[in-house]
């Protein structure tokens, strides 16, 4: 029987037979020539349908198993980490690039925090967020981390999921508005999760140690 395969990125569809692949576009952002590529390869082999995911990808569905090779030699990128125990996605609102709005340079902090962590191996999966206002339009409450942006800097909010049995994330600490402040913060959860010798969601581990004992134990580490 088959089943999703992890090293190509592929995941198997409900007529399982085919897969659905998605190039890594780093918070959803691309140009003009990435889309052209999409759609020629995806025009090439016959793909079924394209999809924008809410991890800010472009899924090719109904790939075939004997195209999923030529299919990303031909794309030339990165497999976004859409299967597997490590960080899925880093997803990233427009900030104060685009967005009226926004409060924080969302977008500069959030392909730091991608190329840092982006399919980084972890004891489960983990989703990040980062938001430039309190809004949350990158869905941040319902992460595992999240980072929102306020007037005075970040927030930062851990164990966070949606799901079968969703979660609001609870407030970890306040930063200025200086990204490598965040990152460290950001890289003690991380470092923290994966020597905690637990293999549950991060949610799962606040909720067991009440969000006091979490913050001593990751931010006086």
């Amino acid at each position: 029987m088959k089943k999703d395969i992890l090293e190509k990125g592929a995941i198997l569809q409900r007529d399982r037979e085919t897969y659905a692949i998605a190039p890594h576009i780093p918070g959803g952002i691309t140009d003009t020539v990435t889309l052209r590529k999409i759609c020629d390869v995806a025009d090439r082999y016959g793909v079924k349908e394209l999809k924008l995911t809410s991890a800010q990808r472009i899924a090719l569905m109904g790939v075939k198993e004997e195209d999923l090779d030529a299919i990303w030699s031909d794309l030339d990128q990165q497999p976004g980490a859409a299967i597997g125990l490590c960080v899925r996605s880093v997803k990233i609102c427009p900030g104060t690039t685009w967005c009226k709005r926004g409060v924080q340079d969302s977008v500069t902090l959030g392909l730091k925090i991608d190329t840092l962590y982006h399919a980084m191996e972890l004891p489960n999966k983990m989703k990040m967020g980062i938001s430039g206002c309190m809004l949350n339009c990158a869905e941040t409450m319902v992460k595992d981390i999240g980072v929102v942006g306020t007037p005075k800097g970040w927030r930062i909010y851990v164990g966070g999921n949606a799901g079968a049995r969703p979660r609001i994330g609870d407030l970890l600490t306040e930063t200025a508005p200086d990204d490598d402040e965040v990152l460290a913060v950001v890289g003690r959860i991380v470092a923290y999760y994966k020597g905690c010798g637990s293999e549950q969601r991060l949610g799962r581990i606040v909720e067991q140690m009440g969000i006091e004992e979490f913050r001593k134990a990751v931010m006086e580490c």
